[in-house]
């Protein structure tokens, strides 16, 4: 039975810089240090990690809100997982992001949850320190 995960965490940065990370190819291959490809339109394609990660962009709300059909390179083929990152001010200058993702194979769950935290989140955070300092 497929699994859901709900996540939140608060960036030291204006929901435009979190949107940017998520949304411009070259913040998202600094933050990861792997190649990423990112369409910034509804409909359009991105990839991260070389190709590991693929999506499509089902609906793009600047500095709000991001919806994406993903999947894992991995998965079985049509095998897809839908991700939304809601993005929304918070005290001092920060933000939160609300991050849902529906859908994933109950064997991937765990370790997909643990991977947002220590590949996105982590590096996230560090990336939004550096340019700030």
């Amino acid at each position: 039975m497929p699994k859901n995960i709900t996540q939140k965490v608060t960036f030291d940065a204006k929901p435009h810089d979190v949107f940017e990370l998520l949304m411009d190819e070259k913040k998202h291959s600094a933050f990861t240090g792997e190649k990423a490809s990112v369409s910034r339109k509804a409909g359009g394609m991105t990839s991260a990690w070389g190709g590991y990660l693929i999506a499509m962009n089902v609906e793009i709300t600047k500095d709000k809100r991001i919806v994406q059909a993903w999947r894992s390179a991995e998965w079985a083929k049509g095998e897809w997982s839908i991700v939304t990152y809601a993005l929304a001010p918070a005290a001092g200058g920060k933000t939160t992001l609300t991050f849902t993702q529906y859908g994933i194979p109950d064997s991937d769950a765990k370790e997909i949850a643990a991977g947002w935290k220590l590949y996105y989140w982590k590096p996230m955070a560090a990336y939004l320190a550096g340019k700030r300092g």
